[in-house]
């Protein structure tokens, strides 16, 4: 219980102390001192609860709602202001209705509500946590270097660093109360504090792009904070007592109470883990300083989303509804892996990439099964560690270059040789989520099958998975290539910046390599209290995937090695061997220059053609759930 409260509490704490203090030494010395503490009691976690099971708290805090409730219409009046001021009548609607709602909720629902067992832990629990606590307070010691060099590039920013970092520990604070909160009520308060901490980090630079995109992106998630709360209305109405806002005890309660707020609430989830129709939102956050981004795809934001699609995962199981979220995320994997392949911009990459593989988490949680769940959060644990690797590679590489550009990340095995290994590894562990944790085992596919129209997530998985390996390929590609042309950059990546490089690369490796000790002591346990049954791996799988993972990470560490007496040659081109200075003899006796670029296929998968397809498709599937849902409660 301590540990619960420490970890909700502190980080709060601190993120008001760096709003004070505006002095750089002293913001790194309380940022390194937190982080370090954060992670501490993270680990202390881990090790007190790991084979404790499901442990309810009854905190009996009256005054917790009451400051809750003062907090939430202070943030509705912010948004309301910058609404207004910024002419952004959509979010101006859009949040009177939900503080509307949420008045009615605290004001009259909810005035007689006695609910104790606000917290709780279990297995998931814990690997949330550490997700959040660990690479979390890592992303924000990278920051603290990332952030001088940032205003240094752009000195027409205001610096407001205290901003910057106060509501990166505020994000912090609000993860660990999501995952903690048993009470529907305090996870919906995190939940839109998530959502305001998103918007101010995007707007961070203040420029024109940037304030559109956080609206952009608090508009999309106020949808998804409507939908929450009339999850909450629906379950009071219901219950006026309040006895299900528990998740425990409305998960326990069956399909017959819990569908309803299930799909409401993964409606949610769906908006705020940027799934079709609403990736724009996550793909706009681009703008932002790279450790938001990291922030956002690996360990806060949309993990949020997904978080809750899978707690509720075992209500959607066998239904219709759970069918259509599981055929959104399906789709939005296809189409986000598709997107990917004519993307140029890293970042971008990267933000339909993670757009993708989340798609794929709630293909797996909207179907429901006990081995669908299993794969989700492998795939959770997997994608958060590598995609927080690769989004701090690329925001270094981009302050040494001057480019996110992956044409020119030519040769930078050689330019910046550690940087690129460290990449290669977090490319790898992306391989690894989708093929080596899953679709080598058969798992995903077997519990896919046994589904009610399985065969259609079987042809998602296998198409989305094999765009998967192009995209990715493209770029370790271009990043191992050999340019006559480049040398090696001068090492000014700052301590800071390369510690946790070297600590996220050294966990991408150590996951691998334990992850059977990870699903049999905390994966397999949280399923089979849920299901009753559970997925394990057999010792072929284990064998396999230890081959697999031999294969994949000696490439990468290869590339450090000693390389006395070789040779180079010139590249042969048809045949041809190229001059020194990157020329060939082409036909008709023609003298040619040597390029290497990536095909990027814009005529079939361009952003603009494929992201209107998939809004168009997502929205369906979303309208179609909601008649059934209407459907059912009539």
């Amino acid at each position: 219980m301590i540990e619960l409260a420490f970890l909700i509490l502190f980080p709060a704490i601190v993120a008001f102390l760096l709003l004070a203090f505006k002095n750089g030494q002293v913001r790194n010395v309380v940022v390194k001192i937190a982080a370090g503490l954060i992670g501490l009691a993270t680990i202390i976690l881990l090790i007190t609860y790991f084979s404790s099971g499901l442990v309810l708290f009854s905190v009996h805090l009256e005054t917790a709602a009451e400051i809750m409730f003062v907090i939430s219409l202070l943030i509705a009046g912010f948004i309301l202001y910058l609404g207004i001021k910024q002419r952004k009548y959509l979010a101006v609607i859009l949040v009177t209705i939900q503080t509307l709602m949420f008045i009615g909720i605290e004001g009259w629902l909810a005035k007689d509500v006695q609910q104790v067992s606000n917290l709780f832990i279990d297995q998931f629990s814990l690997i949330m946590a550490a997700i959040v606590g660990i690479i979390g307070t890592l992303i924000c010691v990278y920051a603290l270097a990332y952030m001088e060099t940032y205003h240094a590039h752009h000195p027409e920013i205001p610096d407001r660093q205290n901003v910057f970092f106060f509501m990166v520990f505020v994000f912090l604070a609000a993860m660990f109360g999501l995952i903690f909160s048993n009470n529907l009520l305090w996870v919906y308060f995190f939940w839109e504090i998530t959502t305001l901490a998103s918007f101010i980090l995007i707007g961070y630079s203040k420029t024109a792009e940037s304030t559109n995109n956080a609206f952009l992106a608090l508009e999309m998630n106020l949808l998804g904070g409507i939908a929450f709360a009339g999850a909450i209305i629906y379950l009071l109405i219901a219950d006026p007592t309040g006895s299900f806002l528990g998740i425990e005890q409305l998960l326990s309660s069956g399909q017959a109470l819990a569908l309803v707020p299930a799909v409401l609430i993964s409606f949610a989830g769906i908006t705020k883990a940027a799934l079709m129709p609403f990736s724009s939102w996550l793909v706009g956050a681009m703008v932002a300083p790279t450790p938001v981004s990291a922030l956002l795809h690996s360990s806060t934001m949309v993990k949020a989303g997904v978080y809750i699609i899978v707690r509720f995962a075992p209500v959607l199981s066998g239904t219709t509804e759970g069918l259509i979220i599981g055929l959104v995320g399906g789709f939005t994997f296809l189409l986000g892996s598709a997107i990917a392949i004519s993307q140029s911009n890293a970042k971008k990459v990267l933000a339909y990439s993670t757009i993708a593989n989340l798609g794929l988490i709630v293909a797996c949680a909207g179907v429901g099964t006990y081995k669908l769940v299993w794969a989700a959060i492998l795939l959770i644990i997997f994608h958060a560690i590598a995609k927080s690797l690769l989004f701090l590679c690329v925001g270094t590489v981009e302050h040494q270059i001057g480019s996110r550009n992956i044409e020119d990340m030519s040769g930078l095995i050689v330019r910046m040789p550690k940087v690129a290994v460290m990449m290669l590894v977090g490319i790898a562990g992306m391989f690894l989520a989708p093929f080596g944790m899953l679709i080598s085992k058969w798992v995903a596919i077997e519990a896919f099958i046994e589904a009610q129209f399985g065969l259609i997530f079987v042809a998602i998985l296998a198409f989305g998975g094999s765009i998967t390996v192009f995209f990715w390929s493209k770029w370790m590609g271009k990043i191992i290539s050999v340019d006559p042309h480049v040398t090696r950059e001068a090492d000014t990546l700052k301590s800071e910046k390369r510690i946790v490089l070297y600590i996220l690369a050294g966990l991408t490796v150590l996951i691998c390599l334990i992850f059977p000790l990870i699903s049999s002591s905390l994966i397999e346990p949280f399923v089979l209290s849920v299901y009753g049954q559970t997925a394990r791996l057999s010792q072929d799988n284990i064998i396999i995937m230890a081959m697999m993972l031999f294969l994949l990470m000696i490439m990468p560490f290869s590339m450090l090695l000693p390389r006395n007496g070789a040779r180079k040659v010139p590249p042969y081109m048809g045949g041809r061997p190229a001059s020194s200075d990157m020329k060939f003899l082409g036909s008709m006796g023609v003298t040619r220059d040597v390029t290497l670029s990536n095909y990027y296929l814009n005529d079939l998968f361009g952003e603009s053609r494929l992201l209107m397809a998939g809004t168009a498709l997502g929205f369906g599937l979303i309208l179609l759930a909601m008649i059934v849902l209407v459907g059912m409660i009539l």
